[in-house]
């Protein structure tokens, strides 16, 4: 027993001191990193989150951003402060977020254009996969076909024998060229094979304004935006995008039950930050968001928007985006929209 004890430390009396230091010091850079993640994720955040908002106030995307950020706040005990950065279709504001710095104080509430802008624009600043870290969808809301109420069509059908028999004398108002109002319109085109005329707005509201006063015949808004004047008899609903009726238009059957089956668009809302965000800060962040999501009152808030609540994984999340980057690269290309 003692010749293998001598031997044993014959045999490590051979190495390298060098190599012994590296793999003690190797050790103590393990646990730095260790400490520094477990410290990232305990303590963060540890002053105020700015949440950038590609648009101006009041639409759907700031009033998400509000419910979520006041109930982020809540649960982690930092404020979580919306800034509005409107321009250029929301490019503006997630090119922000694309050039922020990777330690979780700045985030994106993106939506549908997040996927659509690369198509229809000359310069975008950003990619809008590796520029940005997902952590979650939010909600999605499905598009409504909405017409006014003094044209001579009751039912989707009906509009659709009209708009054949007029070729290019029935226009659609959208919130702006390459908007998600904008591509539902031509995607609506392309499925029904008929010619209607795309008229740009400045934003969804003024352009469904127009069609309650009759300057323009249709328009595809969300939900949100559209249920109240529907209910009040100012607007006539013929479909909604979604795969099954809603609760907010209980009456207005879907596309696919009016007999397009390539209707199927839905409204997104979610949250990124810029890319290489740390795994332990995008881990936290996940988790608090869907804790806030499941609170009685942030659901009670998005119902009353008319919002369905659909939280996912990040990876989920990310292949929800290459699915509808794709999806409308094909339409963008196929209803001959060129960059503006």
């Amino acid at each position: 027993m003692t010749d293998r004890i001598r031997q044993m430390h014959n045999n490590n009396s051979h190495r390298p001191l060098t190599s012994i230091r590296s793999a003690l010091w190797s050790l103590g850079l393990v646990a730095v990193f260790q400490i520094s993640a477990f410290a990232a994720e305990t303590s963060y955040p540890t002053r105020p989150v700015r949440v950038i908002v590609p648009y101006s106030p009041g639409g759907s995307s700031d009033a998400v951003a509000r419910i979520v950020g006041q109930k982020l706040g809540e649960l982690l005990g930092q404020q979580f402060v919306v800034d509005n950065r409107p321009g250029a279709s929301g490019s503006l504001g997630r090119e922000i977020v694309a050039k922020a710095a990777p330690d979780g104080y700045t985030l994106l509430i993106g939506d549908s254009p997040h996927t659509i802008n690369v198509h229809v624009l000359k310069h975008v600043p950003y990619d809008p996969i590796k520029d940005f870290t997902p952590l979650t969808l939010l909600a999605t809301a499905p598009q409504v076909m909405v017409i006014n109420p003094n044209f001579p069509a009751q039912t989707l059908s009906e509009f659709i024998a009209a708009a054949k028999a007029q070729p290019g004398k029935i226009n659609y108002g959208s919130g702006g060229s390459g908007s998600i109002t904008h591509l539902t319109g031509e995607l609506f085109k392309l499925a029904a094979g008929v010619n209607i005329v795309h008229i740009p707005y400045k934003s969804i509201s003024v352009a469904q304004t127009d069609v309650i006063g009759g300057q323009v015949q249709a328009a595809f808004p969300t939900i949100p935006g559209a249920a109240p004047h529907v209910r009040g008899g100012r607007l006539r609903a013929l479909a909604i995008s979604s795969t099954q009726r809603t609760s907010a238009l209980p009456d207005v059957p879907t596309f696919d039950e009016s007999g397009i089956k390539e209707m199927i668009v839905t409204n997104w809302f979610g949250v990124f930050g810029p890319a290489s965000l740390p795994k332990e800060i995008a881990a936290r962040l996940h988790a608090t968001i869907l804790d806030a999501m499941r609170a009685p009152d942030v659901r009670t808030k998005f119902g009353n928007l008319s919002l369905d609540i659909t939280t996912s994984t990040p990876q989920e999340f990310e292949g929800h985006l290459k699915s509808e980057l794709a999806r409308w690269g094909k339409v963008v290309k196929a209803a001959g929209i060129k960059p503006e």
